[in-house]
């Protein structure tokens, strides 16, 4: 007899899959372990060591008096043209809030203050949601970017103009 004709020594072929649905595998699929939760004291180091550096940066302004001249440098468009700059008298400003004269700060810069409150309160709010374990999840639309813009444009005019003297620093 032929190996050609002999049924055990012909090879195996191949079978057709069974109709229907194919068993998966024994075993649960694997799956990327799960993201640790991050302790509250990691949660809150970010923010803290963003106060830390404003409350350094508002204790420096705070002991080294703006408005003794020498100890800052001067705003070059203020200098080069005179004309006052959104930041005009931001360092006045931040070292009167420092000292807790919010008057003498509004005097100097109305629109830092502001931005010091705005600070605070999304400091503040910051830090609420890092404590619970939330994310902040701040979206600022292009919209409110262009509105900011616009209002240090306006304040910028205004304070260089005559009845705007009120906000010149």
């Amino acid at each position: 007899m032929d190996a050609s004709t002999d049924p055990a020594a012909a090879p195996a072929r191949a079978q057709a899959p069974a109709a229907g649905p194919v068993p998966g595998p024994p075993y649960p699929p694997v799956l990327p372990p799960a993201p640790v939760p991050a302790s509250r004291i990691r949660r809150l180091a970010t923010p803290v060591a963003v106060m830390a550096a404003v409350v350094g940066a508002f204790g420096y302004v705070g002991a080294v008096d703006p408005n003794e001249p020498g100890h800052y440098p001067v705003c070059p468009l203020l200098r080069f043209t005179g004309i006052y700059c959104p930041g005009c008298g931001g360092l006045r400003s931040a070292h009167a809030v420092a000292h807790g004269d919010i008057a003498a700060a509004l005097g100097s810069n109305a629109l830092a203050v502001v931005g010091y409150a705005a600070f605070a309160v999304l400091w503040t709010l910051w830090t609420v949601r890092a404590v619970r374990g939330t994310r902040m999840g701040l979206a600022v639309r292009p919209a409110v970017w262009w509105g900011i813009g616009a209002v240090a444009l306006v304040f910028s005019v205004a304070r260089n103009l005559p009845f705007g003297s009120v906000l010149a620093p």
